[in-house]
């Protein structure tokens, strides 16, 4: 799908001063006055152990602590009001939220009551009976937990309540949203514990295998990423019906949605569940094609981003381009080498993404610094860019707009050339990661009015 040419800032919900929804309209009022088109997010699920938004409890609900701060406060006094309420117009809106959402609000609500009975242990170490999901205990438990599941149906109301308000604000001011939809769950999510027979998972629930990629110049023993592993057998057989579900309420919440880790759409690194690297695991294939077929099928529009990233083998191409799919340029991958390098500007096609950098990179700053200025990469960039180094963030910012590819993304970091003390997230760690937050002088000192010169200056 061909998107608007234009450019936009990457900017996780978390990272905004106040932490939650309550800046997304001051933070979008500054996206018009810096003439920019498109907000990306990152997932806006609820987190588990860690923060991380790509290891969430549920791949459909939201994260009520994302709620603006205002109503985060008094959830629980809006909640007992909202039981007392004569305002059947709210009470026909809350239901009518709940019948649209009934395919996995009710099963998600319970899960979260569950898991905090249990001590938040994982899904699989709950008694037999709720574990394996038979029918009768299943009953009792929402008989029993009806009060809290109802609170907890009420949070995720509001949430969403809230998001939609948010996201019809931004499309009235001429900005779009871009959402990501990562290709793996959490192994301790309702997801899993709701479709055990769409996962490759043993007896007692534990994964049979995990996801990951293998050794590389990178790494001697590959990376174990630990999701369990999609029975694509399993989901064809029923067409695909769990991920139609989720790139429906996806297409909902976001204008336009990046597909992480596309690749895996081709093939998966499977890797024995009981073992502690990667060295041990196996390609297998993935019916991608099938998948976007159906998908196609059911959607008029598919507004999809593919991170296409790693080894983009031909099929991989082949996946991306026969379904139009806007595959992804990185500034910082793009020194270094030869003149044929796919991220070196001269070589982007319109049909794509290009960002300075993404949530899992350094900054650009922090890139630069972290290199020796000798270094061959470096070199390479600052005489492709014709640059001193100097305002290397601007430099890469400029470059990524000029380009011919149809959507520019810059981190917030890189705007006000952060250095890598403001990084989101590095990869194979688990300490500091998901974090940053802008500050309040932070969010008052952005340029506005060069970032609206530069988009004007490239048409963006």
């Amino acid at each position: 799908m061909q998107f608007e040419r234009g450019s936009g800032i990457l900017l996780h919900l978390t990272s905004l001063p106040s932490g939650d929804l309550g800046s997304a309209r001051e933070f979008i009022d500054r996206l018009v006055d810096g003439g920019q088109k498109y907000w990306q997010v990152l997932p806006l699920g609820p987190t588990s152990y860690g923060g991380s938004p790509y290891g969430c409890l549920s791949a459909f609900a939201g994260n009520p602590q994302m709620i603006g701060t205002a109503e985060a406060v008094t959830l629980n006094d809006l909640f007992e009001d909202f039981k007392r309420t004569d305002d059947k117009e709210l009470a026909a809106e809350f239901h009518r939220f709940c019948d649209e959402n009934w395919f996995w609000l009710d099963d998600y609500s319970l899960f979260t009551v569950l898991r905090e009975i249990n001590n938040y242990a994982a899904w699989n170490e709950w008694e037999l009976p709720l574990r394996s999901r038979d029918k009768a205990a299943i009953e009792a438990a929402k008989k029993e937990h009806d009060e809290a599941m109802f609170a907890e149906k009420f949070r995720q109301f509001t949430f969403f309540r809230e998001w939609y308000a948010v996201k019809k604000y931004a499309n009235e001011k001429g900005i779009k949203i871009i959402g990501d939809i990562p290709i793996y769950v959490a192994f301790d999510s309702a997801d899993v514990w709701c479709n055990q027979a769409r996962f490759k998972l043993n007896e007692d629930g534990s994964p049979t295998v995990v996801s990951g990629v293998p050794p590389d110049f990178f790494s001697s023993t590959g990376q174990r990423w630990g999701n369990p592993i999609y029975d694509w057998d399993v989901m064809r057989k029923d067409g695909f019906s769990w991920w139609i579900e989720r790139v429906h309420i996806n297409l909902r919440m976001f204008d336009i949605v990046r597909l992480d880790h596309f690749i895996g759409f081709t093939r998966a690194w499977e890797i024995p569940g009981e073992d502690e690297t990667a060295e041990n695991g196996e390609w297998i294939s993935v019916p991608g094609f099938e998948l976007f077929r159906t998908l196609k099928n059911v959607f008029d529009e598919m507004p999809f981003i593919a991170e296409d990233l790693g080894e983009v083998t031909d099929e991989v191409r082949a996946l991306r381009d026969d379904f139009e799919i806007a595959g992804l340029r990185i500034l910082q991958f793009a020194f270094g080498g030869d003149a044929y390098n796919t991220h070196l500007p001269h070589n982007y096609i319109p049909n794509a993404v290009v960002y300075t950098g993404t949530h899992d990179n350094e900054t650009t700053i922090g890139w630069f610094k972290s290199a020796k200025k000798k270094a061959p990469h470096i070199q390479h960039c600052l005489k492709y860019l014709k640059s001193s180094g100097k305002e290397i963030n601007w430099d890469m910012i400029s470059a990524a707009y000029g380009s011919v590819a149809t959507i520019a993304i810059v981190p917030m970091q890189d705007v006000l050339g952060l250095d890598n003390s403001a990084r989101m997230n590095t990869p194979s760690t688990t300490h500091d990661n998901w974090s940053w937050r802008l500050s309040q002088e932070q969010f008052d000192s952005v340029d506005l009015q060069r970032l609206k010169d530069i988009a004007a200056f490239y048409a963006r």
